[in-house]
């Protein structure tokens, strides 16, 4: 079984990702895997726990991280970092102490380290059944380009897109060959937000 815990978290980016603290090799065990990863009840993190989780990251690592810049970096309106840090205050996961005329220093309680731990686990189910579903596409995928007697593809994508990462990854452990730069001779695995596709080299030249 794999234990994931706070203290295995990278600093808080504006890009939160499992990929970031998970190595490839183990990605792909735990892609693989129906009964090794298993955390929680499969329960949804809704918008307002997604972003204290944020908030809750960048105060652990920034305790005293003003709240002009605390919005700046999870890309908030100011008033909206102001009502969460508020919000979580009032729950008893962070204790706010003042260090100057203008400065705060915040520290998370330990009722605010365990529901970060939990929300962080949350997190992380949902984006592994995600990952999950990804990679059996681009399995069936791979299938397809191996019926027509590929073994080379390139790879559209934005690459802050985790699941970029996950279709090269299973290109890799499915023996298929990534052609870096484009190349139009070549079909074309494309990921579009959480859709993935083949776009072959005869298609492309009609786009």
């Amino acid at each position: 079984m794999y234990l994931l815990t706070t203290h295995h978290l990278p600093p808080t980016t504006h890009h939160l990702s499992p990929l970031d603290f998970i190595r490839p090799p183990a990605i792909i065990h735990l892609l693989n895997s129906n009964s090794e990863y298993k955390v929680m009840p499969n329960k949804k993190l809704n918008s307002d726990q997604a972003r204290e989780l944020k908030v809750l990251e960048a105060l652990q690592q920034q305790p005293e991280l003003r709240q002009v810049d605390l919005a700046s970096r999870l890309g908030l309106a100011a008033g909206t970092a102001n009502w969460l840090i508020k919000r979580l205050i009032s729950k008893g996961y962070v204790k706010a102490k003042r260090i100057g005329q203008w400065r705060w220093r915040y520290l998370l309680t330990p009722e605010g380290f365990a529901a970060k731990a939990l929300l962080t686990q949350r997190y992380l189910q949902e984006s592994m059944q995600i990952y999950r579903e990804t990679r059996h596409k681009a399995q069936r995928l791979i299938n397809e380009l191996r019926d027509r007697g590929c073994t080379q593809v390139y790879i559209e994508g934005d690459p802050t897109n985790d699941l970029v990462d996950v279709c090269r990854l299973t290109c890799l452990e499915q023996g298929i060959k990534i052609v870096h730069g484009e190349a139009n001779e070549l079909p074309e695995l494309r990921v579009d937000g959480r859709e993935v596709a083949i776009d072959w080299p005869r298609e492309k030249a009609h786009v």
